[in-house]
């Protein structure tokens, strides 16, 4: 059962645009809602999702250690975008930072650019990944 129109309109204006700014088209918000009340309904595990939920992205841990540049390059956006006040959203990063640190990650280097009204951190996870969170 997916949702009816009549509740997709209810909760689709608390969503973000699909055509963010920066970056690429996102995928179907409605979709996602609707893998996920399967998922829930079902109690099927994600990877047993019909095809027609869309593509899915899956982590394999390697026991080797990382030897070259990173094949993926997440960034985790945790600070609510530009409209969102600097000094709040830098405390939503370094909240996360904190988080992240205590799970295993490393602090690279930190991106504070206040004049350009950025705050960043540079991580890497144990096993040699980098990501940013921002």
């Amino acid at each position: 059962m997916s949702l009816t129109d009549a509740h997709w309109a209810r909760i689709e204006p608390s969503w973000p645009e699909r055509t963010p700014r920066r970056g690429g088209r996102w995928r179907d918000h409605r979709q996602l809602i609707d893998a996920i009340a399967f998922k829930y309904r079902t109690g099927a595990p994600w990877m047993d999702l019909p095809q027609h939920f869309g593509p899915r992205v899956w982590f394999q841990q390697v026991p080797e250690p990382k030897v070259a540049k990173n094949r993926w390059h997440f960034d985790l956006k945790v600070g609510g975008g530009r409209d969102i006040p600097l000094d709040v959203r830098t405390q939503r990063v370094k909240a996360t930072v904190e988080r992240l640190v205590k799970a295993g990650a490393t602090v690279l280097r930190i991106k504070g650019e206040p004049d350009m009204g950025l705050y960043a951190v540079a991580m890497q996870d144990p096993e040699g990944s980098e990501f940013d969170v921002a």
